[in-house]
């Protein structure tokens, strides 16, 4: 099973609320989701990212594969980084 760490689109219409979650590859952008990692709402100025950064880890290092937004946001959040660091400074 290919899993993905991506955005599932929630709010009204005109107003959308994010959240970051961790979904087979195969499923809808709706639709089930296996864990919720945290939110993100762009419309709040500036805009709001929650992530828990233990759960987003691990699902990282279990080899699910981050969208291009969600990589983006964990970047600006250092858990990229912090990913990286763990999976190649291991000894």
């Amino acid at each position: 099973m290919a899993v993905k760490i991506r955005l599932k689109r929630m709010g009204a219409k005109k107003s959308p609320f994010y959240r970051i979650v961790v979904a087979d590859s195969r499923s809808p952008r709706d639709g089930r989701s296996i864990e919720t990692v945290g939110t993100y709402n762009p419309l709040s100025v500036p805009a709001t990212v929650n992530i828990d950064e233990e759960k987003a880890l691990k699902w990282l290092a279990n080899g699910a594969k981050p969208s291009d937004t969600v990589r983006n946001l964990f970047s600006e959040q250092g858990i990229m980084e912090k990913f990286h660091n763990q999976k190649f400074n291991k000894q």
